[in-house]
């Protein structure tokens, strides 16, 4: 990427020059900004200063698409902050280069954590030298003082959801705030951190446009409403929750965004931009692009990532590099419609409208068809694909595996038979089969409005309105089973398959409300993390809460390094393959943050690292 390339040669120049952030920010002007529907379509051209590149209104609009682009990058969506929002968890596992992370085993040299914050840097640069270079452009009369604010207002936005991820991930960071800098600023606190996500979030509410005024070619863009959303949750990271509660009742949240009657609508792939969403990353398949692994690069390319087809089976793509965890799965409570909207297991099938509509469901699948056709061809010899592409009884499979015969994948490496069926919507997808459409435009939804009345609840709670906290988690509750919720609320099984204990304290409903919403979401560490330390027992929120819903003493899987058979249901079943499950451990002290990347330590002295590191 130019971008990035030219900025590390700045920073290690450590030169100092009004440039720096111009040229940086010019390189990324000539990499693909498409952003999906309309609003990141351009064409620019460079020259040497701000004053002879930015001379129309659309150039400057572009400088903003830019700061958009960062988001734009499957490995910093997925292996950065998606990986840490729910491998962390145990809720999802790695299968492939990256199974560091199902351990807590993840070393500072690790190539991933450099990606997650090269690329948060590289948004912040742009952001930083944006705003000089729309005062500017407002300044000479280029841009009106009206789009001058709105421009501004995603700067700021961009800038503090940059800093909100990097913060929840890595503790403190170095804020860099200004278009110059000689790379060598230490890290701040995390709350020092938090509060400039606060001062981004507060600029960004007075200049972004309401929800209600945005055009639909500008569908997409930061509005009010994802502002309010972002400064509610850095106020609860400081503690400041009564504050976090002003941002959240803020009209430009509570008027212009709501829950979808039907939670499958949430992620469907004909319903994205939709009204519950409030900060989505848009991607874009141009007409005539390619989705495969060589072809998305080329001309006319298109803003598409590889984001969701890696989740789905080995079966079905020949990927399968991430899988989810029983754990997740039995502990829905009975009648809960996201169970099957967000993981599926042996014997489910894929309910996705747009799924069922394009492929009739699992059953249409390349891989599915060709496999039952050499079954067919071989009844009595092919016993592989009878098992993997057979419903048992002789007809095609229409499920993720079956009970007898779950789809642990077809490469011998360990998997759970689970998966992950919230990213599995977008119709236009293969994996490596077929036609072979690796990169997809399913957008990705970073923040939605459940997340805000879910942290409302907490806020609610922990300012002593624990009815009112009560009422926000049964309006999210009510969408999920379809009307009213059950009187007693207990989450399914434990993973010994033993019925759990009613949940009666309001904190842990809240977590539990985070898990079973949020689960696959980008949000379920950072909202784990943010709840801090549980007074009542001196242990901090994230890791009693994962331990307690992943452990049975004596039963497992219990802190075990490898993978191992889940003590409860089909995949629990001892005469499948060794080495299919799952890992359990708990988190080591201080690994529910990520390690400062050692590169990063390398070319900055003053960054010191993180404990247990």
């Amino acid at each position: 990427m130019i971008v990035a390339t030219n900025f590390k040669i700045f920073k290690n120049m450590k030169m100092k020059t009004k440039y720096i952030g111009i040229f940086a920010l010019l390189a990324a002007l000539l990499s693909p900004l498409a952003c999906k529907k309309n609003f990141l379509t351009q064409t620019d051209t460079f020259t040497a200063t701000e004053t002879s590149t930015f001379t129309t209104p659309q150039s400057v609009i572009s400088a903003v698409n830019a700061i958009y682009d960062t988001y734009q990058n499957s490995d910093f969506l997925k292996k950065s902050i998606w990986y840490y929002a729910n491998f962390i968890t145990h809720d999802w596992y790695n299968n492939g280069n990256d199974v560091a992370w199902n351990n807590y085993t993840i070393p500072a040299t690790f190539y991933a954590i450099p990606t997650f914050w090269n690329y948060s840097y590289i948004g912040i640069a742009r952001a930083n030298q944006t705003l000089v270079v729309i005062a500017d452009a407002k300044a000479r009369g280029v841009i009106t003082p009206a789009l001058a604010d709105r421009l501004s207002g995603e700067a700021y936005f961009l800038r503090g959801t940059l800093y909100y991820y990097l913060t929840g991930t890595f503790g403190g960071v170095p804020l860099e705030l200004n278009p110059v800098t000689n790379g060598l600023t230490p890290r701040s606190t995390q709350d020092q951190c938090f509060q400039q996500v606060v001062s981004d979030m507060k600029n960004a509410e007075n200049l972004l446009l309401s929800k209600t005024q945005l055009a639909a070619a500008d569908l997409g863009r930061a509005t009010k409403g994802a502002a309010y959303a972002y400064e509610g949750s850095a106020q609860m990271w400081l503690g400041k929750y009564a504050d976090a509660l002003t941002a959240f009742n803020n009209p430009e949240l509570t008027n212009n965004y709501h829950l979808l009657p039907n939670y499958w609508d949430v992620q469907e792939f004909n319903n994205q931009n939709n009204d519950e969403s409030l900060f989505e990353i848009q991607f874009d398949l141009v007409p005539g692009g390619s989705q495969s692994w060589g072809g998305s690069w080329q001309p006319p390319g298109g803003e598409i990532g590889w984001i969701d087809s890696f989740s789905w089976p080995n079966e079905i793509t020949g990927e399968g590099y991430d899988y989810g965890s029983p754990s997740l799965y039995y502990s829905y409570q009975d009648g809960d419609k996201r169970k099957l909207a967000t993981i599926i297991g042996p014997g489910d099938q894929n309910l996705s409208p747009g799924i069922i509509a394009k492929w009739g469901g699992i059953q249409g699948y390349p891989f599915v068809t060709g496999g039952f056709a050499a079954y067919q061809a071989n009844p009595t010899t092919d016993i592989k694909d009878r098992d993997t592409y057979t419903d048992g009884n002789g007809h095609i499979i229409n499920t993720n595996g079956t009970a007898a015969h779950p789809w642990y994948g077809l490469d011998a490496t360990p998997r759970s038979g689970f998966v992950n069926e919230k990213h599995w919507r977008d119709p236009t997808l293969t994996g490596n089969s077929g036609p072979s459409n690796i990169f997809g435009s399913q957008n990705q939804v970073m923040m939605r409005y459940a997340e805000v009345l879910l942290s409302r609840a907490e806020c609610k709670i922990r300012t002593g309105d624990v009815a009112g906290g009560l009422a926000d988690l049964k309006t999210v509750r009510t969408r999920a089973f379809g009307g009213t919720p059950p009187a007693v609320w207990i989450d399914g099984l434990d993973p010994a398959g033993n019925p759990r204990a009613p949940q009666t304290d309001p904190m842990q409903m809240v977590l539990s409300e985070y898990r079973h919403e949020l689960s696959a979401d980008y949000s379920l560490m950072y909202l784990l993390r943010r709840a801090g330390k549980d007074a009542a027992t001196g242990q901090n929120y994230d890791a009693e809460f994962i331990h307690n819903v992943n452990h049975v003493p004596g039963a497992g899987p219990d802190n075990n390094l490898n993978p191992s058979f889940y003590t409860y249901g089909p995949t629990s079943n001892p005469a499948f393959p060794a080495g299919k499950g799952v890992t359990y451990n708990d988190i080591p002290p201080g690994h529910d943050l990520l390690p400062i990347p050692s590169v990063a330590i390398g070319l900055n002295p003053n960054l010191k690292q993180n404990p247990g590191y």
